[in-house]
């Protein structure tokens, strides 16, 4: 017995961060394991289990002023209570205060509830006001016996806490205070960030921003509290982007160690290449190929990222990559999220790559049988030195003689796992693949820095000599008969035109079923027009044809859905409709209209949309008419939807925050850059603990 009494003082004794939950009152295995669902295992997890919001219940409300919707305290003396049996057995409890009275109303209670809420009883309560049967109504409310009036209130604003099954909110509130409770006495919480760095950047300590965050006075500043941007707030906000950005860099790191073969060559095949191609590089893509250069050349795996607009050219600096791999006796591998984009790739590399002797192969999740076993056969001899697929890339079966670059198209639409397992197929006598990342989402810079501290960034940020602005309007569908007009003068004048059809329903099915009905449409209404239809339900075979067809100019108007979203390149294309606009995101719709305008002619997108626009709508729709850059249109898009909607969920769920937002508090990144070089060079020693505090097994990314 004594054994065990010294061994608790002794986990009591310990840094918060080390005493498990279990120390606290009220805190049993069952209870534990509930709040290991929550991320709460030790004490110092319960400081990062922030609010998700506050109440006021610091000021008692007389119930004659109360008002539907109202969210207060009330005070008041039971003069009713009774068991009612209508639809259901319910509990009706009737309070007043002599300036009126209210009902309480309890679908959930027991025998033991029903007699402390007895005539004469007086109750505080606390709960969102309702309109009732015969007065206002209170349902469920948390309430307390009082011996008086005058008893006190709160003196600081209620925390309102996430929870989950089993734990509610009274529990949780009552395990925090235990916690602070101890803060407030003085038990160690380390602080990771050295005391230059937070005079520097005029912050509070970690306990002080602790304890105003989790039990704010009355007179804090709701307003500032409920938009993040109290100092307090800002304080954990910094800390936990610090953390982020850390863990990415530790990735670097480590990555940085290993070792990856040196793509050294005479680049005679790129010369070929250069040589055959109808159109010079802009100065903007030669830039990025030197970069690449500088990395394939060293003895670290290269991590870079190539950002590009819309049509700027990524892919043929990635062939100019894949060249210098195949030239010095390697493999290389592109992978796309979708097979349109991933057909598109196998088009350009094969009509680019295969004159030069380069044999390309090709693996997606359709591919089966002998076609599949003799793919699979001559990427693993390394016959194919071109791998290009989706995902089934990196199925077990998949061997590559010797990957010594993978590009990776459209990154974010792949979690880090599938990434990572890609790259394990590179490993060869220890040494790892160079990886270049392309995307089309431009991201700013600040965002950039946060989202990618991992990787090298490269911006394409010139688009081809003769490529002319689009010209975007934006129109309501009941003046489809003019756009319709519009679209038979475009193909009259031997112009092309796109007609995307999309639904609210994220269906192939139904959005295949438009795409039909809408083409039949435009040819009862345009019968001198030649029509195709494409849609993601189509045979890939069939899908190639009908693409092949109308950029061979042989079909006039192109039905579609949003499949023709990447990958389609048809210069003579100068027209592009698209129906129910507002129910796609910028990035979606700058996608769109970047197959439209790849040539000299005068390019025109419409942007028909439903009904009335709402706030949101109407200012997405707004900008794209304004803008055709994608910096500024991704910009907007972060705005508007935030990073989780824009750079993809599986992307960002890693990076899934407490309390910090990548658009508000963007402007912290610059000085979070700055610090994670402080710490790492002077303080090393801190890094892996204030990581572990945020991220706990989040961490484990930073192995990948």
């Amino acid at each position: 017995m004594k054994s065990r009494q010294t061994k608790s003082q002794s986990i009591k004794q310990q840094p918060l961060e080390r005493q498990p939950v279990t120390v606290l009152k009220g805190v049993g295995p069952k209870v534990a394991e509930r709040l290991e669902r929550l991320a709460i295992e030790q004490v110092q997890d319960l400081f990062f289990h922030l609010p998700l919001r506050y109440e006021d219940r610091t000021r008692v409300v007389p119930i004659g002023s109360l008002r539907p919707g109202m969210q207060v305290v009330i005070e008041g003396e039971v003069d009713l209570a009774e068991v009612v049996f209508r639809r259901r057995r319910t509990l009706l409890v009737r309070m007043s205060d002599g300036t009126g009275a209210i009902t309480l109303r309890f679908f959930h209670f027991s025998a033991a509830q029903k007699a402390q809420l007895e005539r004469g009883a007086l109750l505080r309560c606390f709960g969102e006001v309702r309109p009732g049967a015969s007065r206002l109504e209170l349902i469920h409310p948390e309430y307390s016996r009082i011996d008086s009036f005058d008893a006190a209130t709160d003196a600081h604003l209620t925390a309102v806490y996430p929870v989950t099954e089993g734990v509610h909110q009274l529990t949780l509130r009552k395990l925090i205070a235990q916690a602070l409770d101890k803060l407030e006495r003085g038990e160690a919480l380390r602080e990771w960030l050295p005391d230059p760095l937070l005079e520097q950047l005029q912050l509070p300590t970690l306990a002080e921003a602790i304890l105003y965050v989790h039990r704010p006075p009355e007179e804090a500043p709701l307003d500032q509290l409920v938009d993040g941007e109290h100092p307090s707030q800002q304080r954990l906000v910094f800390e936990e982007l610090l953390a982020h950005h850390l863990s990415l860099r530790k990735l670097r790191e480590e990555a940085q160690r290993q070792p990856a073969p040196t793509l050294q060559a005479a680049d005679q095949l790129r010369r070929k290449l250069l040589t055959s191609l109808p159109f010079e590089l802009t100065a903007a893509q030669r830039r990025v190929v030197g970069e690449i250069d500088r990395d394939i050349e060293a003895e670290a795996p290269m991590l870079r990222l190539v950002q590009g607009d819309v049509g700027s050219g990524k892919t043929v600096v990635a062939a100019l990559a894949i060249l210098r791999a195949v030239e010095a006796g390697f493999q290389a591998a592109i992978m796309a999220p979708t097979e349109l984009l991933a057909e598109q790739h196998l088009q350009n590399f094969s009509a680019w790559l295969e004159p030069l002797g380069i044999e390309v192969a090709w693996l997606s999740g359709r591919s089966k049988g002998r076609v599949r076993s003799e793919a699979l056969a001559r990427i693993g001899a390394g016959h194919a030195r071109v791998v290009v697929g989706t995902h089934a890339l990196f199925q077990d079966d998949v061997l590559f003689d010797h990957l010594g670059l993978l590009v990776i198209d459209e990154q974010h639409r792949f979690g880090v796992h599938q990434r990572f397992a890609l790259r394990e197929k590179g490993i060869k006598a220890g040494r790892h693949p160079h990886q270049l990342i392309m995307t089309a989402t431009p991201i700013p810079r600040t965002l950039a820095m946060s989202l990618y501290a991992d990787l090298d960034v490269s911006i394409i940020d010139e688009l081809p000599p003769g490529r002319t602005p689009v010209k975007t309007v934006v129109l309501s569908d009941t003046r489809r008969d003019e756009v319709v007009a519009r679209v038979s003068e475009a193909c009259s004048n031997g112009r092309q035109a796109y007609w995307v059809c999309t639904l609210i329903e994220e269906s192939e099915l139904l959005e295949a079923q438009a795409a039909e009905a809408t083409a039949s449409e435009m040819a009862e209404m345009l019968p001198g027009l030649r029509i195709g239809l494409v849609h993601g339900r189509m045979k890939s075979v069939e899908k190639e044809r009908v693409m092949a067809a109308f950029k061979a100019a042989e079909i006039d108007l192109l039905v579609a859905t949003t499949v023709i979203e990447v990958g389609v390149d048809v210069p003579n294309a100068s027209l592009m409709i698209i129906e129910n606009a507002e129910r796609l995101g910028l990035s979606q719709l700058h996608q769109l209209r970047g197959r439209v305008g790849r040539g000299s002619a005068e390019s025109s997108c419409v942007l028909l949309y439903h009904g009335t626009l709402g706030q949101t709508a109407k200012r997405r729709l707004m900008v794209m008419r304004e803008s055709n850059d994608g910096f500024v249109i991704s910009r907007h898009d972060l705005e508007i939807r935030g990073p989780g909607e824009v750079l993809g969920t599986r992307q960002t769920g890693e990076m899934s925050f407490r309390i910090a937002d990548l658009m508000r508090d963007q402007v912290l990144l610059p000085e979070v850059e700055r610090a994670s070089m402080a710490l790492l060079a002077d303080y090393p020693e801190h890094v892996t603990p204030l990581i572990r505090r945020w991220l706990g097994e989040g961490s484990r990314y930073g192995e990948v």
